[in-house]
């Protein structure tokens, strides 16, 4: 008997539902009008439907990990892009 399912991260994973979750977020963030503050619940909300009724089906606890990695994946790099376009702008202004 396992303690720990077995998780497998593949293609899917890495390059598809990570950026899927990053742009839908970014999608109701500009069409809904969602306070900022709202922003990361909704990337881990959707991170979570998305590996829960579609990449994980069949597997409840590999669906709600997985999930939170989509969901704060997409989180860390849109922080991480935020971050370098502002330092590029500031930096930008200084010259």
């Amino acid at each position: 008997m396992e303690l720990f399912p077995v998780i497998h991260t593949n293609f899917w994973d890495a390059v598809i539902a990570v950026p899927a979750v990053l742009i839908i977020t970014q999608l109701i963030k500009v069409f809904m009008h969602v306070q900022p503050k709202y922003v990361p619940a909704i990337a881990l909300a959707i991170g979570l439907i998305i590996s829960i009724f579609i990449s994980h089906r069949h597997n409840l606890i590999a669906g709600i990990f997985m999930g939170f990695f989509y969901g704060y994946a997409a989180i860390g790099n849109f922080a991480a892009l935020k971050t370098t376009i502002n330092s590029f702008k500031s930096k930008q202004l200084k010259e």
